[in-house]
């Protein structure tokens, strides 16, 4: 599967050292969470205790709002989450809302499933047991409204199926998530971590909902699911109210800033959220080599040619590079 944040195809490919490339292919926040002073170097030497576990639990569910009566568990990473949900959920046929991040339908279909790739989660075919919604979704940023996705719930509800939320941008987008409306409906949410804080490489994501298959999902865990220094890390960077707060507000005015970019640089903008950009062009791959070539690394799809997705630069040095940089694509093309 592909994915943003590996420059190893691109610096094979365009030559340049990882320091001379600015990497635009995912949606992490280019201002990553200050790293905490680690409250002890023991983390690092013995294993992880259930009270570490419990800190950062407690520290999620204030942050994600999580009703007390729904499940919490931590993995390293939403990625090993979506790889374990088809042996959590009953068997049937799975609805995925496409176009939308690849690895939901491999790990389904790994699993032996069918799975039938929906336009409109509005029109669930009468065979699907499970819906699979990226909300907002990624690459487009498209939002389904919370009171349709618990009208999807119940109904699944009464097929005995699940709906599974996955909320990896959520944190940016103010209201977007169904965690704080989840009465029984059958729901499970995943949260990513990595992207909001700017901290992939600490491995860390959430998945959320109905306490019977949470208390699955950790089972199939087993013990010491996340890192020690990981979850003295999630838990400081999810209590940090007043960081949350201030970053969201200047990832927005980073995002319009960057919209004006592309639009001043003859793409549209249709679609995102505050952490990527997503523009139409003509040849997006013919354009997505130019940025290359100068070292600017970029998404494309292979679904949809005329699609481009830009993460935010990160800094006015790094939004003047790009601005030049789609001009000189431009003038050459």
């Amino acid at each position: 599967m592909k994915h943003g944040g590996d420059l190893s195809a691109a610096m094979e490919r365009f030559g340049g050292k990882a320091e001379d490339w600015l990497d635009l292919s995912t949606g992490i926040n280019p201002h990553a969470y200050p790293l905490p002073d680690l409250s002890s170097p023991d983390l690092w030497t013995r294993l992880p205790t259930q009270a570490d576990l419990d800190r950062l639990l407690t520290h999620a569910r204030h942050a994600y709002r999580v009703p007390d009566h729904l499940g919490l568990a931590a993995a390293s990473g939403t990625q090993a989450l979506i790889s374990l949900l088809p042996s959590l959920l009953p068997e049937g046929d799975v609805g995925i809302a496409v176009p939308t991040y690849t690895s939901h339908k491999d790990a389904w279909i790994r699993s032996g499933r069918t799975v039938v790739e929906l336009s409109s989660v509005y029109a669930l075919p009468s065979n699907a047991r499970i819906v699979v919604v990226v909300n907002p979704n990624n690459p487009d940023g498209r939002l389904v409204d919370v009171k349709s996705l618990l009208e999807i719930a119940r109904i699944l509800k009464e097929r005995g199926g699940c709906l599974i939320v996955d909320e990896a941008f959520a944190e940016v987008m103010p209201g977007a998530s169904i965690l704080p409306h989840v009465k029984d409906e059958p729901v499970l949410v995943l949260r990513s971590f990595g992207k909001f804080f700017g901290l992939a490489g600490v491995r860390l994501g959430f998945l959320a909902g109905q306490p019977d298959l949470v208390r699955k999902a950790s089972a199939h865990l087993d013990s010491w699911p996340v890192s020690g220094p990981a979850l003295e890390i999630g838990a400081k960077a999810l209590a940090d109210d007043n960081w949350q707060v201030r970053m969201g507000r200047q990832l927005s005015d980073e995002m319009a800033d960057l919209s004006i970019c592309l639009s001043e640089n003859y793409l549209t903008v249709f679609g995102g959220t505050p952490l990527f950009a997503l523009a139409a062009t003509r040849d997006a791959a013919g354009l997505h080599t130019a940025l290359a070539r100068q070292h600017i690394w970029t998404r494309i799809f292979d679904y949809a040619p005329t699609w481009i997705r830009f993460g935010l630069p990160g800094s006015r040095e790094n939004m003047d590079r790009l601005s030049k940089a789609l001009a000189q694509a431009f003038k050459a093309a």
